[in-house]
């Protein structure tokens, strides 16, 4: 009985879960970020691009 009273108790394994929590949200906000630049920069570089690829004409 008491083995499980400590169990009930005990708070490591919330903070653990927390911190995997924290660290998911973490990760995909970073992964929204690089994404969206990713795609901003695509877009820029095909605009230079094309306009380098037009401007001896």
């Amino acid at each position: 009985m008491n083995t499980l009273k400590r169990f009930v108790k005990d708070e490591s394994g919330a903070t653990a879960i927390e911190y995997g929590l924290i660290a998911a949200g973490i990760s995909v906000a970073i992964i929204t970020v690089v994404n969206t630049l990713g795609t901003q920069l695509t877009n820029t570089f095909t605009s230079i691009s094309t306009k380098l690829g037009t401007a001896g004409n």
